[in-house]
């Protein structure tokens, strides 16, 4: 299992990888890509191993997880660079047959009951299955249909994060459910281990996760910023879906640099 020393640098390439690729496509939701890219870099390079699952429940994050397996080398280079492109294959979700790719997502809701059929089928194995949610998606009855599933099934083996930055396409979660909080609580009265971190904390993600507990299913409530750490982009919805113009490509970049 790899460790946490280099996670500071693969974020900022990450995130430096998103933002060039930006620059050549239209739609690859930077906003919401930039929020969960600590959460998907632990998971990939430190918790993940080879028998282990995961699933982008938050599927119009696709570049993000289209950029960690570039970066691992699942998906070569030739290929991500045509992102996007009429002689590509990968779109702006991810699409199973690509490589690293284990399910396709992009209508949200999905992801956890993927993952909850999956799991169950290896519910006596060692495997993990591992699912990163938004919070947008809590919106969803399927989502509790199957956390409900998950647990009355006892399926200690699968770990949800949940992406919590309070917005979604273009106003804020709260706005149309008000009584979406506490997440954590809802969780843990459905039977789970729930709790809650920095989900721009290499660290503290790591640490809830190894030291949840495992012999229930577990809910990661990740608590971040769209758009972080770029100023103008932070918790503005419009970068859910527009990339930057040239010169907001720059002031993003140098201020990914200086981090």
């Amino acid at each position: 299992m790899k460790n946490l020393k280099n996670t500071k640098e693969r974020c900022k390439e990450i995130r430096k990888r998103i933002l060039d690729m930006s620059q050549k496509v239209g739609a690859l939701h930077i906003g919401g890509s930039f929020s969960s890219v600590e959460i998907i870099d632990v998971i990939f390079n430190v918790f993940k191993k080879k028998n282990d699952s995961f699933i982008l429940s938050k599927g119009h994050a696709g570049i993000l997880q289209y950029t960690v397996l570039n970066m691992l080398e699942k998906i070569k280079d030739p290929d991500y660079i045509k992102y996007c492109k009429k002689d590509g294959f990968l779109g702006v979700h991810p699409d199973y047959g690509v490589a690293g790719i284990e399910a396709s997502t992009g209508s949200l809701g999905h992801g956890i009951g993927l993952a909850a059929g999956m799991a169950f089928a290896e519910k006596f194995s060692k495997n993990t299955f591992y699912v990163l949610m938004s919070d947008g998606e809590l919106h969803e009855g399927s989502v509790w249909e199957s956390a409900l599933f998950i647990s009355s099934n006892k399926l200690k083996n699968l770990v949800i994060i949940i992406d919590n930055n309070n917005l979604q396409s273009s106003t804020k979660a709260t706005d149309t459910h008000p009584t979406l909080y506490p997440i954590d609580k809802k969780f843990k009265s459905f039977g789970w281990d729930s709790r809650t971190c920095n989900g721009h904390s290499s660290e503290e993600i790591y640490d809830k996760i190894k030291n949840r507990d495992k012999s229930k299913p577990f809910a990661l409530i990740a608590k971040t910023i769209k758009g972080f750490p770029i100023s103008f982009m932070k918790n503005e919805p419009k970068w859910h879906y527009r990339s930057p113009n040239e010169y907001e490509y720059k002031l993003a970049l140098k201020e990914i640099e200086n981090i």
